[in-house]
């Protein structure tokens, strides 16, 4: 779990309301503007925030490789031969980043962490127990939208819909270009829900996991092993930057194989992030790969052949994948 390190200042000003509370939803006509590149941070004063992200402007595009779902009974499966979508993240452009920034957009049902700040003193996150947010679609007929979301982004221990609204309410209201002035003075409520959840889609599909590791000879195996450098040079090569390789399990020095090593990392990989700089607005995803944190590569074993890639639980994945 990343750490938040956004001043308590700009979580006190923006969490009860919209990023920017007196923005016109007049003149935000992208289209007649230059596209400006997201980091260095642009002065919002200065520019259009819903034409340019002023607010998080290193995105992130974020997946897992889960094995389960804990809800197969239900027929919540995971997909055939690809990694799930987690998000889309808005962190600002030194890497810290805030979250829940606005409340009355607070579509969540089990808040994590439960406060702005993840601490006691934080603004706290309520509780959200209205319709779940997959109906906010129906309304504009995005039945295939909500039968795609429910085959690749996919929830564990949670029903579906219940993480889609934790990532949009701690992740996509922190987003300037995503704010409901945005949308113009004929706005439609949860439109912009929609528009985050194709954009967040659009940004999955462009980084295809399995495949790019697939064509490196690294696949699912619960025999095999890999080496976190195996891991981490094919996709290097296909995205442009150094994505954070995210693992979990247990560490490689309370392994047997990694018995009196001095490598703590861990040893199953889980996730991946894949970091990018937008110009203009991250809807069009002209975007730049840049590379993960300097500090942030990876919490993954370092040892030769120390990372496990296992495969799915028999029961767990929906055969076949729609066409999508």
């Amino acid at each position: 779990m990343r750490s938040t390190f956004a001043a308590a200042a700009v979580l006190a000003s923006t969490a009860s309301a919209q990023l920017y509370p007196d923005q016109s939803p007049y003149n935000h006509t992208c289209e007649l503007q230059n596209p400006l590149l997201s980091c260095p941070p642009q002065d919002p004063s200065l520019v259009d925030s819903c034409c340019v992200e002023t607010f998080g402007g290193l995105v992130l595009s974020t997946q897992f490789w889960s094995t389960y779902t804990g809800a197969e009974s239900a027929g919540q499966l995971l997909p055939q031969d690809t990694w799930t979508l987690h998000g889309l993240w808005p962190d600002f452009c030194n890497g810290s980043y805030t979250q829940y920034c606005d409340l009355t957009r607070q579509y969540d049902p089990i808040p994590s962490p439960n406060t702005t700040t993840g601490k006691p003193d934080g603004v706290p996150v309520p509780a959200y127990n209205g319709s779940n947010i997959g109906t906010f679609l129906e309304p504009f007929g995005k039945y295939d939208l909500l039968e795609y979301m429910n085959n690749y982004w996919i929830a564990q221990n949670q029903d579906n819909p219940g993480f889609w609204g934790h990532e949009f309410s701690k992740h996509a209201t922190c987003f300037s270009t995503f704010n409901v002035p945005c949308y113009g003075p004929l706005y439609r409520k949860h439109e912009e829900v929609v528009d985050f959840f194709e954009t967040a889609i659009q940004y999955y599909k462009r980084f295809p996991t399995f495949d790019w590791l697939e064509e490196a000879d690294i696949t699912p195996s619960n025999c095999t092993t890999y080496s976190y450098n195996e891991i981490r040079d094919p996709l290097v090569k296909e995205h442009g930057g150094l994505p954070y390789i995210g693992c979990t399990g247990p560490r490689y020095n309370a392994t047997e194989a990694g018995k009196n090593s001095t490598d703590n990392g861990y040893t199953v990989l889980s996730e991946v992030w894949y970091y990018e700089y937008v110009y203009g607005r991250p809807q069009e995803m002209n975007t730049v790969p840049v590379n993960a944190s300097a500090t942030y590569y990876t919490n993954c074993a370092k040892a030769q052949g120390a990372i496990h890639y296992p495969e799915r639980t028999n029961g767990s994945v929906r055969v076949p994948t729609l066409p999508f």
